[in-house]
């Protein structure tokens, strides 16, 4: 059985969108968070149409290459237009956790609303041998306070955002994370750590 990890770009202050995100407009006013996207030379080997720079392609497509399947939360969809009906992964199926309908479901998505162990128990029989990521910080916090999440994978962008989407929601009082991994790249740090539950 594979791990179930979160990883996504953050401000240094802690935000994964500028102010006013929606429908639409999924990052608000901080489309920087992604520019280390398309800031090399090296094409991703996951993701088509990604030129990182050597050091962020070598740590993006090893996390990337890990997805099995995708648990998403209501936000996170809404703001992303429904991923157009597929995922945010090229390969890894999408579960959405939602507390209410989804109606323009596809076939190619699962909807589970009856919270984030059964999502992730859904995701994990998706993803067989490989790996779960929580996509968007409210599943990634009830995976946390759920004491499902192996780790945390952060691509720290060096802005201060002021506002927007934070990337943790409340959390329980500690969450202990152990450093496993930095590696320093062109407008952007890596960061894993290992939760110690």
């Amino acid at each position: 059985m594979g791990k179930v990890f979160g990883a996504h770009a953050v401000s240094v202050d802690g935000y994964i969108t500028g102010a006013g995100p929606g429908p639409g407009h999924g990052l608000g006013d901080g489309g920087s968070l992604f520019d280390w996207y398309f800031a090399g030379d090296t094409p991703s080997a996951v993701f088509d149409g990604f030129k990182l720079s050597e050091p962020s392609a070598r740590v993006f497509d090893d996390v990337a290459g890990r997805v099995g399947a995708v648990v998403a939360g209501r936000n996170t969809y809404e703001d992303s237009d429904r991923f157009g009906g597929g995922s945010p992964h090229p390969t890894a199926p999408l579960v959405l956790l939602s507390h209410r309908p989804a109606p323009g479901i596809t076939d190619r998505q699962t909807l589970v609303t009856t919270g984030i162990e059964d999502a992730v128990a859904a995701a994990r029989g998706i993803a067989g041998d490989k790996d779960v990521t929580l996509m968007g910080g409210g599943v990634l916090t009830e995976g946390l306070k759920a004491g499902l999440v192996d780790e945390v994978v952060l691509h720290q962008v060096p802005v201060l955002l002021g506002g927007g989407r934070p990337f943790f929601q409340a959390l329980p009082a500690h969450v202990r994370l152990r450093l496993l991994e930095v590696v320093p790249a062109p407008g952007v740090t890596h960061l894993r750590y290992a939760v110690e539950n």
